[in-house]
């Protein structure tokens, strides 16, 4: 039991993270996207902390028009990041995904942030 809604806790735990990373592959949960939003205000915030790392999965999809309201969602989130100035990552299966995010990890190593 929660005293509030859960979501409140993630965002809680968003807020006080050190790195907030998301994965995205055919829609945007509008809770991943609150989580995203309390990680970014807290970024904007304390001028680069957490670090954000965005992550979409190249995948293929049905056109049928009942997957329309998910990809627009994806579409928007990936519009609202643009105007943010956050440049997101594709990735094609989970061995690519973790390749890449070691990447970003090293990188964070070699300027001492991590």
């Amino acid at each position: 039991m929660s005293e509030t809604r859960f979501q409140d806790e993630y965002n809680r735990e968003a807020r006080a993270c050190d790195i907030f990373v998301s994965l995205f592959a055919t829609k945007t949960g509008k809770y991943t996207e609150e989580e995203f939003d309390e990680a970014y205000g807290v970024f904007k915030d304390h001028k680069g902390k957490p670090q954000i790392y965005t992550f979409f999965k190249s995948t293929l999809i049905s056109t049928d028009r009942k997957n329309e309201a998910n990809l627009k969602s994806l579409w928007d989130f990936q519009g609202k990041l643009q105007n943010h100035g956050h440049f997101w990552t594709n990735y094609d299966d989970i061995e690519h995904l973790k390749r890449q995010f070691r990447d970003q990890l090293d990188k964070l190593l070699d300027q001492g942030k991590m």
